[in-house]
């Protein structure tokens, strides 16, 4: 091939190879991991007269988790699911992507702590009692933890309410569980199993 010629080609081949480089992913490159999944209707406790609905998955903090955990998700983009029956029954899951697995584990830590202060809180409101109760660990993933408790209202009002938090990787869930009633009536077991699923369904 004449000098000329042969060293065109090459030039060719160089600008080609660039093109190529510029438009395909470098081997290894990271792919952007899913969205984490969220809990179905039919995974949160049974209920004895009716069954569960869920609505769509919508951006931000639920309202009723607003009071305890507002201020600890300000710097977070946030995730939630609302389900309910066709009585007093109600029930939140709130993902968090945090990115990385120990900022995740410090917002879990800092959640959890939110739980007996936003506990403490609402104790110290006039005409509202609230007791705390804790419901122990649960060995899914990293890790999650399982909290309860009821408010007495003075005009006679009663509600017991159940929050978990858990994690896996950089990924936080929050789940809440709300009825009228006592610790008495906390269906803790079929809870517990409604968190270690959704901590499961994160990735």
């Amino acid at each position: 091939m004449p000098k000329r010629t042969r060293t065109g080609a090459l030039a060719a081949l160089a600008v080609a190879t660039l093109a190529a480089g510029l438009t395909a992913a470098p081997a290894g490159a990271a792919t952007k991991a899913p969205a984490p999944k969220f809990l179905s209707a039919s995974q949160l406790p049974p209920h004895p007269s009716s069954d569960w609905t869920a609505d769509k998955v919508t951006d931000g903090v639920p309202e009723e988790m607003q009071h305890c955990f507002g201020d600890a998700l300000l710097a977070y983009d946030a995730r939630h699911r609302t389900f309910r029956t066709d009585l007093e029954t109600n029930a939140q899951q709130l993902n968090v992507v945090v990115g990385d697995s120990a900022k995740a584990k410090a917002l879990a830590t800092r959640l959890d702590k939110e739980v007996k202060r936003c506990v403490a809180r609402t104790d110290a409101a006039p005409d509202i009692e609230a007791d705390y109760k804790s419901y122990g660990s649960l060995p899914v993933e990293e890790g999650a933890r399982v909290h309860g408790f009821a408010t007495r209202a003075s005009w006679g009002a009663m509600d017991i309410h159940l929050v978990s938090v858990g994690r896996d990787g950089g990924t936080v869930t929050v789940v809440r569980w709300g009825q009228m009633g006592d610790f008495t009536d906390a269906p803790v077991k079929a809870f517990k199993k409604t968190t270690t699923t959704a901590v499961t369904k994160l990735y």
